[in-house]
């Protein structure tokens, strides 16, 4: 990821769910919130609720390449927190990079 990095603390968490605008689709919850650098930072979250740690485990590698492979059309400077939902468990790579754009077509990230 060559404009990104992640959102590891918990405090930066809360604070763009506190703080930031929130979408979602039947997959997935995206909050954004701008960070006032050049970069984008994303963090990932997948709650037991949808699956055991192979399907979590998956679905976090899915969702990260889904924005690794469409980084380029992001806008920069932004903080990214995307929930995966119970049902986007089982569902192929297509399916959760168009939930992906989808949001961030709604949150006027990507170009429509």
């Amino acid at each position: 990821m060559n404009f990104s990095e992640s959102l590891k603390n918990n405090k930066d968490f809360q604070y763009v769910y506190k703080n930031g605008r929130s979408n979602a689709n039947r997959y997935l919850v995206m909050y954004v919130i701008d960070n006032c650098t050049e970069k984008n930072r994303i963090g990932i979250s997948v709650s037991k609720k949808v699956g055991n740690s192979i399907v979590r485990h998956r679905l976090t590698r899915l969702i990260r390449e889904s924005y690794r492979l469409n980084e380029d059309m992001f806008l920069r400077g932004k903080d990214i927190v995307v929930i995966a939902r119970a049902g986007s468990k089982g569902k192929s790579f297509k399916e959760i990079e168009s939930a992906l754009l989808h949001l961030s077509r709604l949150h006027k990230m990507v170009p429509s």
